[in-house]
C-alpha cells in the first residue's frame, strides 16, 4: 500500500492513553509518509504542563509547516499549547474532545482529576490556524452540544460524524479513512 504523501508534517498527538495499536492514529501514523508522533510520557501523565511541553519538544523538531492531529484529551492539549506557544501549524484535525464538565465512565480520568492538574480552565479563544472538529452524537466524554460550543470558540469548523461513540476501538474504530481525506484538505 502506498503511503499517504503530505506537504506538511502531520504531527499525531495521542489523547491520555497515548499511543494503542489498532487506534485509527496509530494506524494513520503507519499511513503516512511525513509523520511524527507525540512520545507516551513516562511520568505526569495527567499533567497538562507536561503534555503542552511534549508537544512543543516535537513541533522544535519539525522543519516546515505542521499539521496537528489530535484526538480526545490530545485535543484540549492543542489548545492549551496553542495558548501558550506560536509556530507554522497549517491546520488541525481535533477529533472527538472531551467535556470536562460531563460525567464520565469509570474506566476514565475523572474530569476533576484534569481539572486538578491543570487542564482547566480550557482555552476558549479562537485558535492561529484553521481547525476542523470531528464530533458524534453519542460520544460519551462530550455531548455533541458541547463539541459544538468549543468548536465555536475555537473558531474551528465543525465536521458531525453521527454515531461514531468516541472514535475509539472501544467504538468500534480503528482505520478512519475520513481522517485521509480531512488532512488532505488541510494540507492544501
Amino acid at each position: 500500500m502506498d503511503k499517504l504523501q503530505t506537504a506538511a508534517t502531520v504531527l499525531i498527538v495521542p489523547g491520555l492513553r497515548d499511543h494503542i495499536a489498532e487506534h485509527w492514529q496509530t494506524l494513520l501514523e503507519a499511513r503516512l509518509s511525513n509523520v511524527r508522533s507525540v512520545p507516551p510520557l513516562e511520568t505526569d501523565k495527567l499533567d497538562c504542563a507536561a503534555r503542552v511541553r511534549a508537544i512543543q519538544h516535537e513541533l522544535e523538531q519539525i522543519d516546515g509547516p505542521v499539521i496537528l492531529v489530535a484526538h480526545s484529551a490530545g485535543v484540549l492539549m492543542v489548545t492549551h499549547w496553542a495558548a501558550r506557544h506560536s509556530g507554522l501549524i497549517k491546520g488541525a484535525l481535533l477529533a472527538a474532545p472531551p467535556d470536562l464538565d460531563a460525567a464520565w465512565p469509570q474506566n476514565y480520568p475523572s474530569p476533576e482529576s484534569l481539572k486538578a492538574n491543570g487542564w482547566n480552565p480550557l482555552p476558549a479563544g479562537a485558535l492561529p490556524f484553521r481547525s476542523i472538529v470531528a464530533g458524534s452524537t453519542n460520544d460519551h466524554l462530550a455531548s455533541l452540544e458541547a463539541v459544538t460550543r468549543m468548536a465555536h470558540d475555537w473558531g474551528s469548523e465543525l465536521i458531525n460524524l453521527g454515531e461514531v461513540g468516541h472514535l475509539n476501538p472501544a467504538s468500534g474504530f480503528g482505520h478512519w479513512p475520513q481522517a485521509e481525506a480531512l488532512i488532505l484538505e488541510l494540507d492544501r
